[in-house]
């Protein structure tokens, strides 16, 4: 996101009386832009698909995705989530997917404003990362190495770990995937399973299921298919 506007919000349950009153939160805060207020998630899931949004308050339990599920189908949307429930537990499985908060049922609108000044936050972060560079910092044993972006061919999740697979050898850096994933722009960078994100520019061909660097066979996680068939138009 560019920060020249206000935080496009989509607001999606499944309870009509739930998306009027975050709907009304959303129109009634500065510098929050409702771009969609609807109990049907494709709906949801098209505007996001699009890039018309930016934070999606979104509702767990759904009779048609749930929000688990539209999550899995957004991850790589660079989208921040707010999710909605009326059961503290479910929240929890969100953070997989590195969620800015939750709202608990009844939801007051202080409550509300807590969690937008954490995606007010979120989004300026990601904005002032994704500024046009062509090369990231990594964080190795005894110093901080330079390296391009278009030289790293994919990461892998090595417990504590990520190896960076670039095109001058491999670089080690203790650092989690989900937190790297984020600092990655994401027009060249795609996750495709659990431990493996790949540079698209990188891909050699695509062979059952799995897609090819640099002669090594990654696999794409059950979770991700929908999302790199979309990305690669495949």
């Amino acid at each position: 996101m560019e920060n020249k506007g206000p935080i496009r919000c989509v607001v999606l349950d499944d309870e009509y009386l739930a998306v009027k009153l975050i709907s009304g939160y959303v129109q009634r805060t500065i510098g929050l832009a409702l771009a969609l207020s609807t109990t049907n998630a494709n709906e949801a899931l098209a505007i996001i698909q699009q890039g018309q949004a930016d934070l999606i308050f979104l509702d767990v339990q759904m009779p048609d995705i749930t929000g688990i599920e539209l999550m899995h189908l957004t991850r790589n949307d660079n989208i921040k989530v707010i999710l909605i429930t009326a059961y503290a537990q479910y929240a929890l499985d969100g953070y997989e997917y590195d969620i800015v908060d939750y709202l608990l049922k009844p939801i007051t609108y202080e409550r509300f404003i807590l969690a937008v000044n954490k995606a007010k936050a979120r989004l300026h972060s990601s904005s002032q990362q994704h500024i046009a560079q062509d090369f990231l910092f990594i964080k190795t044993e005894y110093r901080l190495q330079k390296v391009a972006l278009n030289s790293i061919m994919y990461l892998e999740a090595l417990g504590d770990y990520i190896a960076f697979h670039t095109t001058g050898g491999k670089i080690l850096s203790l650092e989690r995937m989900k937190n790297r994933s984020e600092l990655l722009p994401q027009k060249n960078f795609l996750r495709i399973h659990k431990s493996y994100i790949i540079n698209i520019d990188h891909i050699s061909f695509i062979e059952r299921g799995r897609v090819v660097i640099n002669k090594e066979y990654l696999p794409v996680g059950e979770t991700f298919k929908e999302t790199v068939r979309a990305k690669l138009g495949i």
